[in-house]
């Protein structure tokens, strides 16, 4: 099984951030992946919410998805493209897609998980100030569709650090976890990988992490290292902080024989009350 990550430096231009990802449809299709993985906000990544206001449009008038799907069905590749904001209500969803290769919108999945945090001063940077809730609505449901890769459990950046999510996703046949994100400097460097694999050793499940890298237009910095890793916690590829597209090959019987090694699935216990003693 070949699946295809792309990693990008999304800026404040949505035509520059199209042509990005229609271009990596077409490289992923050539060189035979099933399915190409794109970042958290692959569409517009702009820090200045009265300036991304006025890009940011309901999902059906969104052009960088009608793009997307147009190569899609092109090209004949599926896509989980990460993220894009779009109106939702009076407010904003940090939306991800499953598109499949006609072109179609197999399953939609708004970020759980809102990144709400206060970032302190430190040798990765820092300093930095997000309230994500403040624009956008958290999602309502956790969502697995079925791929040509396998069942697939969808999530979004901040939803890492949550492991009930992906334990659900597991309970749910997810044996690949989509984990695209956009992590900070500082957080990357602590905590992306070490998460990122002990999430898949969790859920006995294949992640597949495409990432935002590098200073971007509206002036932050993001962590890179777009991840692919198996079930036992090994890293398959590592894309360092370079943009990029990149080819990962995994063999789905490692899942079985992961599984059977460590069947931790099939012990799962509903968890009882807490005593306080």
């Amino acid at each position: 099984m070949k699946a295809a990550l792309l990693q990008m430096t999304s800026g404040i231009d949505h035509a520059a951030n199209a042509a990005v990802l229609v271009d990596a449809v077409a490289k992923a299709a050539d060189a035979g992946a099933a399915m190409l993985f794109t970042p958290e906000m692959s569409g517009l990544l702009d820090r200045d919410r009265a300036r991304a206001a006025a890009s940011i449009v309901a999902e059906p008038d969104d052009r960088v998805l009608a793009a997307v799907r147009e190569a899609a069905a092109r090209h004949g590749l599926w896509v989980n493209l990460g993220s894009l904001a779009v109106r939702h209500g009076d407010r904003l969803a940090n939306r991800g897609f499953v598109i499949d290769d006609a072109g179609a919108i197999r399953a939609r999945y708004d970020k759980l998980h809102l990144f709400d945090v206060d970032l302190p001063p430190s040798r990765e940077g820092g300093g930095e100030s997000w309230r994500e809730s403040a624009a956008y609505t958290a999602g309502k449901a956790a969502v697995v569709v079925e791929t040509p890769i396998g069942r697939l459990g969808l999530s979004i950046c901040y939803d890492l650090r949550f492991p009930d999510l992906y334990r659900a996703l597991s309970d749910a046949g997810a044996t690949v976890l989509a984990i695209p994100a956009a992590f900070t400097r500082p957080t990357g460097a602590a905590h992306w990988e070490v998460l990122l694999r002990a999430r898949a050793i969790e859920a006995g499940a294949f992640v597949l992490a495409a990432a935002q890298t590098g200073r971007h237009a509206d002036g932050r910095e993001t962590w890179g290292h777009s991840l692919a890793i198996d079930p036992w916690g090994d890293v398959l590829l590592d894309m360092g902080d370079a943009a990029g597209l990149a080819m990962v090959e995994f063999d789905m019987g490692r899942l079985a024989d992961v599984r059977a090694r460590i069947p931790a699935l099939r012990h799962r216990r509903p968890v009882p009350a807490v005593t306080r003693a």
